[in-house]
């Protein structure tokens, strides 16, 4: 949002809705008419209603689900879609009514923004959209990660200790994040009595947690797994500084925030050669398949101990990550808008004519 209203010819924005404690001060709010009291209720209806009550020009569904109608025409951001390719991975009991939703939503947008190549190839395979309907608008990185990386070191919590490998990120079955505990457990043995590396987990536990801990706990290491939860910006920073190498061995990400984040703090990255990440690291990382343990172990080895690789693939990953800014990320979010309002106009002039 600030990057948006940073433009030189910056959209007004509104807040359809939402709780007024969760819209930033300067944003105006329009108050949300009865709707049912679901999330679908508030789509479908709520932010209908609103959008006429505001007359806005356009509405931005910014995550997944948007109005089958609406007074304005409507712009959808979709990240991915994991959830349609392998439904497995979040087996909740009304899923199949979540996937429905976010299916119908899509095809009912008149356009439809994704964060990379991948992600549009797989919305546009999925739910047959045109590429008339899909852009790609690659997101930005925080102007903060290269502040942090040049300013003083901060203290690490007391759970971490060097060398230590880390990955950002909720645990979740489809991060495979086995094959980085491998790694790093193999690369512990290969170094015998060098100082002992662990492997550092940031993020919300989505139900692998424990199962991580005890791949650890059976190769008589426990203190080897670091599970530190959510932590505030400042640790982040001072993690991404420190750590021996940044470790993404997912197997779908539509984007890989975390991955652009590591980049721009100067941090080695070692991530699968899957999805979105091979266009968004560029040549700037070690990108290994996602099942090749013994790769993933000698990755791992060499970027421990070859300070010129380390400090080459930082040197890489800061100038990838510099193309990556949320300037960018808004101009061609705002030649989205104006192209989806352009195509409403001249369809509604076609209408004119052809009724006249």
């Amino acid at each position: 949002m600030p990057a948006l209203l940073a433009l030189e010819n910056p959209p007004e924005l509104v807040a359809l809705g939402g709780q007024p404690d969760a819209v930033p001060p300067h944003l105006e709010r329009i108050a949300e008419r009865a709707h049912p009291p679901t999330n679908a209720g508030w789509t479908l209806v709520g932010i209908p209603r609103a959008a006429a009550d505001a007359r806005v020009d356009l509405i931005h569904a910014p995550a997944y689900t948007a109005p089958f109608w609406s007074p304005a025409p409507v712009v959808l951001t979709i990240h991915d879609i994991s959830y349609e390719r392998n439904p497995e991975w979040y087996p909740y009991r009304r899923d199949w009514l979540r996937r429905a939703f976010y299916r119908r939503s899509a095809r009912a947008a008149d356009q439809i923004l994704t964060c990379s190549w991948f992600s549009a190839s797989e919305i546009a395979d999925m739910y047959a959209i045109g590429p008339e309907r899909l852009t790609v608008v690659p997101l930005g990185v925080s102007g903060a990660f290269a502040s942090a990386r040049q300013g003083p070191p901060c203290e690490l919590p007391a759970a971490v200790t060097a060398p230590f490998l880390l990955h950002v990120g909720d645990l979740h079955e489809r991060r495979n994040l086995g094959t980085a505990v491998n790694a790093m457990l193999e690369a512990r043995r290969h170094f015998g009595a060098l100082p002992a590396m662990s492997l550092v987990l940031v993020g919300t536990d989505r139900g692998t947690g424990d199962a991580l801990c005890s791949l650890a706990a059976d190769a008589g290491a426990p203190e080897a797994v670091v599970r530190l939860g959510r932590v505030d910006e400042t640790v982040l920073h001072a993690l991404y500084r420190s750590a021996t190498a940044f470790v993404y061995p997912s197997r779908y990400e539509g984007f890989g925030f975390p991955v652009l984040e590591a980049m721009a703090s100067g941090t080695p990255v070692i991530a699968a050669r899957a999805a979105s990440i091979p266009e968004l690291t560029g040549d700037a990382a070690i990108l290994l398949d996602p099942d090749d343990d013994r790769g993933w172990t000698e990755a791992v080895i060499r970027v421990a101990t070859d300070e010129e690789l380390r400090r080459d693939l930082g040197t890489r990953g800061v100038a990838r990550a510099a193309l990556f800014t949320w300037a960018r990320t808004a101009r061609a979010t705002m030649d989205v808008y104006q192209r989806c309002l352009a195509n409403t106009a001249e369809r509604r002039k076609r209408t004119v004519e052809r009724r006249a």
